[in-house]
């Protein structure tokens, strides 16, 4: 795939970014074909960290995250005074180089484990019947897999196509602000659900529901208490944020206003997402890949539809809330599929009502605080 893209970089760039004019697409083609490289790279750094994950080693997967940022920003502080070309370029090429350095700092991690022998014992497969069965299982939990878990980066595509007929800067906007987005949903959801995953499965495994329900409880409401506290600060302080993260340079107040008016949209589908991120690693705990991959396309239809409706009333921001709209079906979708014994073993009153309260009280100090930074900040 990514020798494809490199000999049709127009192709797959225009592929991308319809709206774009082909004068723009010719300036992008050969950043994306860079770029693509780092596809086969993280597939390398995921399939290691699967192994590592069994071992439940999640340390080296998520901090070697920062080699791909550190070869990025070192990238960008070499050509500090280059012109924009020549800085682009670097920084494509050094997005394959942080690839390369995850693909080696898991390698570490692997000969520390011992698990590096596994990488090599292909050649002394032998076939047997536990392989076998084993093997019929994964080809075909192995399509509904991807299905389910390419739903999310199917959306952000759509989402950057159809920003790319509306106004210029849209796709910027888009970006910043899902990237402020993302820092809670991965730093909360997305790793308390990888390193849920393997005590939960193997808990159901060996039938101990008991245990399995106690993990997701506990996760259950640390997610919820600070997706909350994430969501309600991200509403609150959009405008601080993305002031504090980007203006300067180019990036104006016109150009903080339309992404904090995209962040804010994005935040209303924090807690949906988190959760459901949550729930759905039950169905695959549980082998329900199928109805997991199927709810994921019922929710980016329902996203997509929002997404025609709203992106010519709200623009960018428009797209942003079809986006939670279609987090907030997933969750819903999900639920109805977890079994009430589970989801009555999360119901707690006490619980209930430090999180309410919690989030009152929070919601108010937020409120008065942002109200003395504006003063100060914009005044």
């Amino acid at each position: 795939l990514s020798l494809l893209v490199s000999l049709f970089p127009e192709l797959v760039t225009k592929a991308l970014a319809w709206g774009w004019s082909w004068e723009r697409i010719a300036q992008a083609a050969p950043l994306t074909a860079i770029n693509f490289w780092y596809l086969d790279a993280i597939f390398v750094v995921t399939f290691f960290a699967s192994l590592l994950q069994y071992k439940e080693h999640f340390a080296t997967t998520a901090a070697s995250t920062a080699l791909l940022n550190l070869s990025m920003i070192a990238a960008l502080w070499w050509h500090l005074k280059a012109d924009p070309k020549t800085v682009a370029y670097a920084l494509s090429i050094a997005v394959v180089v942080g690839g390369l350095l995850q693909i080696v700092a898991h390698l570490i991690a692997l000969h520390y484990k011992r698990l590096d022998r596994v990488l090599c014992a292909g050649w002394r497969y032998r076939q047997s019947k536990s392989v076998t069965e084993d093997w019929q299982r994964f080809k075909s939990l192995f399509v509904p897999g991807i299905a389910g878990n390419a739903a999310p980066q199917l959306s952000s595509f759509l989402d950057t196509t159809l920003a790319t007929f509306l106004a210029s800067g849209s796709v910027s906007y888009l970006f910043y602000a899902n990237r402020v987005f993302q820092l809670p949903l991965a730093i909360f959801a997305i790793a308390t659900t990888t390193a849920l995953f393997p005590s939960i499965s193997k808990a159901l495994r060996h039938n101990d529901k008991a245990r399995a329900y106690k993990s997701l409880y506990k996760a259950f409401w640390f997610l919820l208490l600070l997706l909350t506290l994430a969501m309600i600060g991200g509403i609150v302080f959009s405008d601080e944020v993305v002031w504090l993260l980007f203006e300067r340079g180019k990036f104006g107040e016109l150009e903080r206003i339309a992404t904090s008016e995209v962040l804010r949209m994005y935040m209303v589908g924090l807690i949906p997402y988190g959760l459901a991120k949550l729930f759905s690693l039950y169905l695959y705990a549980t082998h329900r890949h199928k109805e997991a991959a199927k709810i994921t396309f019922y929710a980016l239809a329902v996203s997509l539809l929002f997404s025609l409706v709203l992106m010519f009333r709200m623009h960018a921001a428009g797209l942003a809330l079809a986006g939670s709209i279609g987090g907030i079906v997933l969750l819903a979708l999900t639920l109805r599929r977890i079994e009430g014994e589970a989801l009555r073993a999360l119901f707690s009153a006490k619980m209930l009502a430090v999180w309410a309260v919690g989030s009152l009280l929070f919601v108010l100090m937020c409120i008065e605080i942002e109200g003395i930074l504006r003063h100060y900040l914009w005044h």
